[in-house]
């Protein structure tokens, strides 16, 4: 498949006239063609308008046909073979290894929410049957989620793939029988044009209407800002950085109609290793902890950036340990130059901080957007009391924070803004100590884990991605897991409706084989 700078609205591809860009390869801090032409407002409302009167025929399409056309992407970014992964790479800087696993990550996720929407359960079917004879009579309820209509999403910077144009957000709109309409991301333009070009495929050879699927090429945030604007788009999926994340979320809070966003912004995801389990292997865990750090050049979104401990000589070795550890790590090309400055200019603000050590730094390396991973130590009073030091530094940067006791770790962890995730390293010997820290983090994140890392995040039913502001902006939610479709549901109920006119999903003879609660009682189909 060719990629030729050019866009998908509907089942044309075009190349927008409002002004070009190029690709950029973050190893060389260089450009490379083709040239991606930019979508103009007039674009951007043909997407719109498209979305929107494909939206009744989509929504009322059987889960069999919206599972079939998942599945049909996710053999179609198979089908892409190496020319993705190569262009992947020298767009992000990201080694091949790394892709392939995310190219599997997302055709997974796909396959995912094909099998959600089989089982139906997002739907909710509940039943609830008249009771004439009650005083006052009862009427037949009968409830089902639809889908809220064209969604608009936002490809992210550090997932190419996975959070992208045929990301979470979208598989699990689409699941949900929402339209989508994506605005691809900047950093990697040519692996946005090939994965939006198999969608719109998948679209046609599905024989789905045309406006069910586009993606939009924009520079900076007007396109961005229109599309979320537009009274057709009805939820915003987002992922990003805080700044970016609160744009849309003002854009949307003065529309005539507002509409739910959900952007996942901002965490430092911090982990606590409590006493005993610092005394048992502390090598092994500053290794651990080093090696997620690290990851990906520290641009996860779950990246551990801050590690509690309780004063002594047991810390005082997992800080040398982990010194150890981060001095051997090569210096990494981060994503765009744009995300290297932020770096580089994080670390350097930290580093200016009175009551904030460095202990120790990467391996230089001073090539393309190269990246040197970064350790800090201060005090847990110093943290308390120095509001920069909770902002996040996106990349191989982490703050080790000593504590006078557990009673100022319980502090640090009630002082904590909203979070993705928090980690606790514990053995039966902190259990007291563990389960006083366990309700406060219930508080602060959507994602608690004990003795691991963070950085991995596992596609399944049970998943969490999401947590309290500013970790994202609505702690509901979750953008990971077969949950991430509830976002773009509402239910809905029926009184009375007669039997002929009610949706396939809540007839008596439930012809779409749903499980459901009828009258109080779960009922398998028969």
């Amino acid at each position: 498949m060719q990629i030729n700078g050019e866009m998908v609205i509907g089942q044309r591809t075009l190349r927008g006239t409002a002004g070009v860009v190029r690709a950029i390869d973050p190893s060389r801090n260089d450009t490379m063609g083709p040239d991606f032409g930019l979508a103009t407002d007039a674009d951007v409302d043909a997407a719109c308008a498209l979305a929107q009167s494909a939206f009744d025929a989509y929504r009322n399409t059987t889960p069999e046909q919206r599972a079939v056309f998942l599945e049909t992407i996710a053999e179609g970014i198979l089908q892409l073979g190496s020319a993705l992964i190569e262009r992947a790479a020298l767009e992000t800087g990201l080694p091949t290894a790394r892709l392939e696993g995310e190219r599997g990550r997302t055709v997974n996720q796909l396959r995912l929410f094909a099998k959600v929407a089989r089982d139906g359960y997002f739907i909710d079917a509940t039943i609830d049957s008249a009771l004439p004879d009650r005083v006052p009579p009862r009427p037949d309820l009968r409830l089902r989620k639809i889908p809220l209509g064209p969604v608009a999403v936002f490809g992210a910077s550090n997932f190419p793939l996975a959070f992208s144009v045929g990301g979470g957000d979208t598989a699990s709109a689409l699941a949900a029988g929402c339209p989508v309409i994506v605005k691809a991301h900047g950093a990697h333009l040519g692996t946005s044009e090939l994965v939006g070009k198999v969608i719109a495929q998948a679209v046609a050879d599905c024989k789905l209407p045309e406006g069910v699927f586009s993606m939009l090429f924009g520079e900076g945030r007007q396109i961005g800002q229109r599309l979320v604007d537009h009274p057709a788009i009805k939820a915003v999926g987002f992922t990003g950085s805080r700044q970016g994340g609160l744009a849309l979320m003002r854009t949307v809070a003065l529309r005539a109609e507002p509409i739910p966003v959900y952007a996942e912004m901002s965490s430092i995801n911090p982990v606590f290793l409590l006493p005993a389990a610092l005394s048992n292997d502390r090598a092994a865990v500053a290794q651990g902890f080093v090696d997620s750090l690290t990851l990906g050049v520290g641009q996860f979104c779950t990246n551990p950036g801050l590690v509690m401990g309780l004063q002594g000589d047991h810390f005082d070795q997992f800080v040398e340990a982990a010194a150890a550890a981060l001095q051997g790590k090569g210096a990494g090309t981060m994503l765009t130059p744009g995300i290297h400055k932020a770096y580089v200019g994080g670390v350097e603000q930290l580093s200016g901080i009175d009551g904030v050590t460095l202990v120790a730094k990467g391996k230089p390396d001073g090539a393309g957007c190269a990246a040197q991973a970064s350790l800090y130590v201060c005090e847990a009073a110093t943290y308390l009391s120095t509001p920069a030091l909770e902002s996040e530094i996106f990349g191989p940067c982490a703050l080790l924070v000593r504590c006078r006791d557990a009673e100022q770790m319980q502090q640090v962890a009630e002082h904590l803004e909203g979070q993705l995730t928090a980690t606790v390293h514990a053995l039966a010997a902190d259990r007291a100590h563990a389960a006083a820290l366990l309700p406060v983090l219930e508080r602060k994140a959507g994602r608690i884990l004990f003795n691991g890392y963070p950085t991995g995040v596992e596609v399944a039913h049970a998943m969490v991605h999401g947590g309290p502001f500013p970790a994202t902006s609505d702690s509901r939610s979750t953008s990971v897991g077969a949950s991430a479709i509830d976002r773009f549901l509402r239910p809905v109920c029926y009184q009375n409706v007669p039997a002929d006119l009610l949706p396939d999903a809540l007839a008596d003879n439930n012809p779409l084989g749903l499980t459901r609660l009828v009258d109080g009682a779960m009922q398998l189909p028969q």
